[in-house]
């Protein structure tokens, strides 16, 4: 079914919806980090996923991140960009997430004290988060990572 402008009149261009979009990610991020996570219930899931900024052909010519984002590699291959970084409960809360440049390995974040702080009990990771130094300051923190080999 086609609707027209006239049923929806207050709706913004994409242009606008574009500036909006930019103007609104910040304040939602902090929303998110400072009231809408979820707690840790024991047992947690932490993943990555790219977030691409343009197409790897066109790395040469994108100006809008130049200088943050950085070429990366996924499950999918290479990409330019950054990384979302995700730990979230058995219940699907997140608990807590970053963003990261493209370079940054997956077990990165979880170096950070501040990233980990929430966390007790399993966690689980594929094999990106395999490394026998962050099991151990992991485990000294109340937090048994298990990965798949």
């Amino acid at each position: 079914m086609h609707t027209s402008v006239g049923e929806f009149p207050d709706v913004v261009s994409y242009n606008c919806m574009v500036e909006l979009k930019s103007e609104s990610f910040l304040p939602l991020a902090i929303y998110l980090k400072s009231c809408g996570l979820s707690n840790c219930t024991g047992v947690s899931f932490i993943d990555s996923t790219p977030l691409r900024v343009c197409d790897k052909r066109r790395i040469c010519q994108h100006k809008t991140f130049k200088g943050s984002s950085q070429r990366g590699q996924c499950a999918l291959g290479w990409f330019y960009g950054f990384k979302l970084h995700i730990v979230t409960n058995d219940q699907g809360g997140i608990i807590d997430f970053m963003i990261t440049k493209g370079s940054v390995e997956d077990c990165g974040p979880l170096r950070f004290k501040t990233f980990i702080k929430k966390l007790y009990g399993k966690l689980f990771g594929d094999k990106g988060y395999i490394s026998k130094d962050l099991s151990t300051q992991l485990f000294a923190n109340r937090v048994h990572l298990v990965a798949k080999l």
